[in-house]
């Protein structure tokens, strides 16, 4: 190919953060129940090894076009008293997540969320409430580092991640007092999801 001859967009090798991005929709495939999660994986495997944009095009060709998303912050601070901390559908998952919440209800359901980080560190400090977190299929989560007071904190989902593994990974850390922590995936009985 001569010196003056721009590839097509096709032939551009692609960086790891191309990939990474891909692969970021491909998990967002998942959470909708476009894709099973055994069609994720394959195709995760084939993004993997793909060299340019022309060698992923058959892994999204199905899927609808990715729409922009704003970069998430890195770390961002939730704060209530006696109120409801809530975050669902597409939002963006900061790398770090501060939660403080009084006699409240904390719910952050992350099955339709943009998670562009590997890792997210949720530090939680509440007092006499519920929280509950609601992962994707395949993620998994760590509440090794959470400490109970008059609580419980309780996980339904695999504590570490398979070697290999291109799921979320959640690492739970602080306290809960007099409340509960559930940390699971979606629950479905017939036509609900919640």
């Amino acid at each position: 190919m001569s010196g003056d001859v721009v590839p097509s967009r096709r032939e551009v090798r692609m960086s790891d953060a191309d990939r990474e991005s891909v692969i970021a929709r491909l998990n967002t495939a998942v959470a909708e129940g476009r894709l099973t999660l055994s069609e994720f994986e394959e195709r995760v495997d084939g993004v993997l090894y793909a060299r340019t944009y022309g060698d992923v095009e058959p892994f999204v060709a199905d899927l609808p076009a990715a729409t922009p998303a704003a970069a998430p912050s890195d770390v961002v601070e939730l704060t209530s008293h006696a109120g409801h901390i809530q975050r669902a559908g597409r939002w963006a998952v900061p790398r770090r997540l501060v939660v403080r919440s009084k006699a409240g209800v904390v719910k952050l359901d992350l099955r339709h969320a943009v998670i562009s980080h590997p890792v997210v560190e949720i530090q939680l400090s509440t007092q006499a409430g519920s929280t509950t977190i609601v992962l994707p299929p395949g993620a998994t989560a760590n509440i090794d580092g959470v400490t109970t007071t008059a609580g419980t904190a309780e996980t339904r989902v695999p504590s570490a991640p398979e070697p290999g593994s291109t799921f979320p990974h959640v690492v739970i850390t602080g306290s809960t007092a007099a409340g509960t922590l559930l940390v699971r995936y979606e629950r479905r009985f017939w036509r609900w999801r919640w």
